[in-house]
């Protein structure tokens, strides 16, 4: 069929003609959709893939976005021509990641851990080994590198013409010199996408806009954060030294001295910049319509403390001019991830933008996604990509200050827990300036800010950044020990809080979760919630308030995904349902003197007759009426206690006077994870979208007995991995921190999904994901962490408190 004969309906339509719209309508296709038609205002990759550098790498340090790297190369290096027919230009000449430091070559272990897990050709190698193979490159001060053989670089615009090629094959329609104009959604519930060729209904719509993404959003009153960035590289003149090599030399990475990177181009030399210091942002308020493969002058000033190291560093680029200039905008989201999923609080509006490496991360990303889009779930975890984990504080001002720190971390180190201070803090709680002043050092949340730990004695009140133990270890060790022995208190405002209520509420969220519903008015129930390929959604605590109310608590950033699940799944049910999260505050007493303390505050029966583990009252404490949960994520006797915003600070303040006596003390999350480990309670990283209920071990959380919205998928019996409990032996110095290796008689058999070292037991714990025949209680495991195997075994029961007594302890047994 003729592009001139424009379709009035189809299934899907994408917006946007880059790598990544061209890649979502290829695996689209692949998955089974061909009934797709993608419009390109201009020509395909007119935007930002045409001017990409298009260097891919192994070196990651993400196990989710490993996998698709991977996937990614093979496409390039062979799979994709194949198929198509299609050239793609690979040039897969390796690469390395330099160090200068041990803390760098600490992220190169880590990473070395992470890719063995994949299955890379990754090693760690000397200063020797990269002059063998790149004789040109000063290594002054190198003292290792990460070695990827398997990595290279690839022409964007033949890619993507390749994809288009593969797309067209399968039935996927490509309309060019078609820009659309507008996006709404009819009264059916269906897409509208108005063109300058005509105007197409659709079930599904893709916003792969690129640049334009943002304002694309706004069509549909979408609020969709991303800031173009401006970037440089140049290509030198011919290098005379190149003209006589057999073989092209590898890329180098050099994220200390060059903030980028370093390459052939052919016969010429490529030099690619992300300065760390004033950062420029452009179309602020939004891209010019008329643009086609725009560049920007360039702009030697911003860039050249780094141009000049680049040529000490290439000393036989030194002497050459500059033959191109390529200085072109890039998106980038206010953390740096791309936006992969649905957007917040529409359903089927897709995300496919914000993608800042777009030939590296594409066409694993859009696979992911047309398997979401496809089958109702991707199959691997979308969390750090999902759009929806940005809430309505995510303005315009705020997503260009959070861009350009996105954009200066580009080349920086990326320690475990690294906190992005710009733009802070966005939502306070009521306790944010008290805790402040105790030592609170705080991480954001779905614009939450949250305890990390407190810093006490001569330890500096900030992030201390190491893939090591650091003063860190001491404080939360300090905290969990607290918990432990007496009690402690920790401001958990940041959960998501949603109330359910009406006539059909009960039937509504029956249907949606796996557990048994709460009964009785006080109830509580910890459940799952599935989408239809079966997998988890999101973990929840729901609350019944009343016959016909129910109080909903999960994680912070699944807040618009419960939101959404709960909306988009309603089938004419009569239901109200509210977010408490911006006006209620929480706190959590735990420890086995928390019952002492807490008592001093209230006349309620806090002894297990009065007041039964896994219920909810409403008590008086300091004059508020409050609920109080009898429930303890850190596995000891303890309340979580939610309250307006206005009662807070005084809720607070009587807990604390009333624990003085038992030296009360406050804890953060990393206290918080310490403890959920060793209790074996599996969190967001275990329980993703990439796993059923029985893959990630919580089947005891579901009722057979009961029909659910993913039921029959998630009690699969033929399990490909299962999530193992592990204690790993320490050795003071490194601990993990997730995607490493675990080996069964030296072989691959899983990855850690957490890993934390557990201050109580003194051993480091993990969950890790796992082939079921290693799964077994006591089976010995080895561990890579930091590039070396360590012993392990795998745990058949919690490490702290296996038989579950401390939460349940009743008066009696505090006094004795």
């Amino acid at each position: 069929m003729s592009d001139k004969s424009f379709p009035s309906h189809a299934r899907v339509v994408i917006v946007g003609g880059g790598v990544m719209g061209v890649g979502l309508a290829y695996h689209l296709a692949h998955e089974g959709w061909s009934d797709v038609v993608l419009l390109e205002k201009a020509e395909l990759t007119s935007g930002s893939t045409w001017h990409a550098a298009g260097q891919i790498t192994h070196s990651t340090s993400s196990f989710g976005l490993g996998k698709c790297v991977d996937y990614n190369i093979g496409l390039y290096s062979g799979a994709l021509e194949a198929e198509t027919g299609q050239a793609v230009t690979w040039h897969g000449c390796g690469s390395y990641r330099l160090a200068y430091t041990e803390d760098e070559m600490d992220w190169l272990r880590h990473t070395l851990s992470v890719g063995r897990s994949l299955g890379f050709n990754i090693e760690l190698v000397g200063p020797d080994h990269i002059r063998k193979n790149h004789p040109f490159y000063n290594l002054d001060g190198v003292i290792g590198a990460l070695y990827t053989p398997d990595d290279g670089h690839v022409d964007p615009t033949n890619v993507t013409m390749a994809m288009a090629a593969g797309a067209r094959q399968l039935g996927a329609r490509i309309i060019r010199n078609c820009r659309a104009t507008n996006v709404t959604q009819n009264a059916a519930g269906e897409w509208v996408v108005e063109s300058e060729q005509g105007t197409i209904t659709c079930e599904h719509v893709v916003n792969a806009g690129g640049t334009y993404a943002r304002q694309m959003g706004e069509w549909s009153g979408l609020q969709l954060p991303m800031t173009s960035m401006t970037h440089h590289y140049f290509v030198t003149e011919p290098v005379p030294e190149f003209e006589d090599l057999d073989y092209e030399l590898p890329v180098i990475r050099d994220d200390k001295k060059v903030s980028g990177y370093i390459r052939m181009e052919q016969k010429l030399g490529l030099i690619g910049i992300y300065e760390k210091e004033n950062p420029n942002a452009v179309w602020l308020d939004e891209c010019p319509w008329h643009y086609e493969n725009w560049l920007f002058d360039a702009d030697y000033d911003r860039i050249m403390p780094w141009l000049e190291e680049s040529l000490n560093r290439m000393p036989i680029f030194a002497e050459l001019g500059i033959q191109r200039e390529v200085h072109g905008a890039i998106s980038h989201p206010p953390d740096g991830n791309p936006m992969i999923g649905p957007a917040p609080g529409v359903k089927n509006y897709w995300c496919c933008c914000g993608t800042q490496i777009g030939i590296g991360w594409g066409p694993g990303l859009t696979r992911e996604l047309a398997r979401w889009m496809v089958h109702g779930a991707a199959d691997v975890s979308m969390r750090e990509y999902d759009p929806r984990r940005f809430g309505s504080y995510a303005n315009k001002e705020w997503q260009v200050i959070k861009a350009k720190e996105d954009y200066c971390l580009r080349h920086e180190i990326p320690f475990p827990h690294f906190n992005r201070l710009a733009g802070r803090p966005i939502k306070p709680s009521p306790l944010y300036e008290r805790l402040k002043a105790k030592g609170a050092v705080y991480e954001e949340v779905y614009g939450f800010e949250r305890p990390r730990w407190f810093a006490r004695e001569d330890v500096a009140q900030q992030d201390h950044y190491s893939f090591k133990r650091n003063a860190v270890h001491d404080m939360v060790s300090a905290e969990v020990r607290a918990v432990r022995e007496s009690v402690g208190i920790m401001d958990v405002t940041a959960f998501t809080k949603v109330e359910v209520s009406g006539p059909d509420a009960y039937a509504l969220l029956d249907r949606l979760t796996a557990n048994r519903m709460p009964q009785k008015v006080g109830a509580i129930t910890l459940t799952h919630m599935l989408n239809r390929r079966g997998r988890i959604e999101l973990e929840t605590t729901i609350v019944r308030m009343a016959e016909d109310r129910f109080y909903l608590v999960c994680a912070a950033f699944f807040e618009q995904r419960l939101l959404d699940h709960l909306n988009q799944q309603r089938d004419g049910e009569d239901v109200t349902i509210a977010t408490l999260s911006h006006g209620w505050s929480a706190l959590s007493l735990n420890g086995p003197k928390s019952r002492e303390v807490l008592s001093r505050c209230t006349n309620a029966d806090l002894s297990n007759a009065g007041f039964r583990w896994l219920s909810a009252q409403e008590i008086i404490v300091a004059g508020h009426k409050i609920w109080a949960f009898r429930m303890s994520y850190a596995g000891e006797l303890g309340w979580e206690l939610h309250m307006p915003d206005a009662a807070c600070l005084d809720v607070y303040n009587a807990l604390w006077a009333a624990g003085e006596a038992h030296d009360i003390t406050d804890y953060g999350s990393f206290a918080m994870n310490a403890m959920r480990m060793e209790k074996g309670f599996k969190g967001a990283g275990e329980l993703t979208n990439e796993v059923t209920l029985a893959e990630a071990d919580v089947l005891r959380f579901a009722r057979r007995d009961k029909d659910y919205l993913g039921r029959d998928k998630t009690l699969n019996t033929d399990l490909p991995w299962v999530c193992a409990y592990l204690e790993i032996e320490p050795d003071g110095v490194e601990d993990g921190h997730g995607g490493e290796a675990v080996l069964l008689d030296g072989k691959v058999v899983g990855s850690t999904a957490s890993v934390v070292y557990g201050h109580t037991i003194g051993k480091i714990l993990a969950f890790a994901y796992v082939k079921p025949h290693a799964n077994m209680p006591e089976q010995e495991v080895e561990v890579v962490i930091a590039g070396t195997p360590r012993k392990g075994r795998i745990l058949g029961a919690p490490a702290y408190d296996p038989e579950s007594l401390l939460p349940r302890t009743d008066v009696a047994m505090a006094e004795v």
